[in-house]
């Protein structure tokens, strides 16, 4: 029982380590005025401590918005957004701008396209906006992707959290039954070589 307590310190210590490490260039409550986008709204932001909280309330809505608002075709005005869009709705600022970064020059071809793709092929599916000029049907396809795909990230990354965070209290539940069961096998031994 001790090994596996140990174990499940260890990969809770890396698991720990490695998130800090993938966080440690967003903005955190200490480190906001140091970005130029932010620092003007970082007196608003040291007011309100949703925008740090990880609380589940708070980072769910940050997580559906900010996977959207990463896969719009709004590159370059998505972390300005993503500050405003997380005053909006109360959401984890760490996480709407980390999201962000979902969309880099690297990644920008491929994610636009792919977003185009699914939007040319809902608007063909159901006919929203058939009627608009070439490029207007081009940029509604971009958005209605965006959008979709966004919610469709969003809602996967939902349900892993929700399926890890289920394994983490069936983890917790089971140690606890081996933790009682422990004790009650040492009072015994206690008590058959007690006086």
């Amino acid at each position: 029982m001790q090994d596996e307590l140990d174990r499940h310190h260890r990969s809770l210590f890396e698991r720990r380590r490695r998130l800090r490490k993938l966080l440690r260039p967003l903005p955190r409550r200490a480190n906001v005025r140091r970005y130029p986008v932010i620092k003007w709204f970082a007196e608003h932001a040291n007011r309100r401590p949703y925008l740090w909280s990880f609380k589940r309330a708070h980072v769910i809505p940050a997580l559906y918005f900010g996977a959207v608002l990463a896969l719009l075709p709004l590159y370059g005005l998505q972390a300005g957004l993503a500050f405003a869009a997380a005053l909006l709705v109360r959401g984890n600022l760490t996480v709407m701008v980390g999201l962000q970064f979902i969309t880099n020059p690297l990644t920008i071809g491929p994610i636009y396209y792919f977003t185009y793709r699914v939007g040319m092929w809902l608007i063909s599916t159901t006919g929203l906006g058939e009627g608009m000029a070439g490029w207007g049907t081009r940029v509604n396809a971009l958005f209605l992707g965006g959008i979709v795909v966004g919610l469709a990230v969003a809602l996967m990354v939902d349900l892993i959290w929700r399926f890890a965070s289920w394994e983490a209290r069936q983890f917790r539940h089971r140690l606890a039954q081996l933790r009682a069961a422990d004790d009650a096998r040492r009072r015994q031994e206690f008590g058959a070589s007690g006086p």
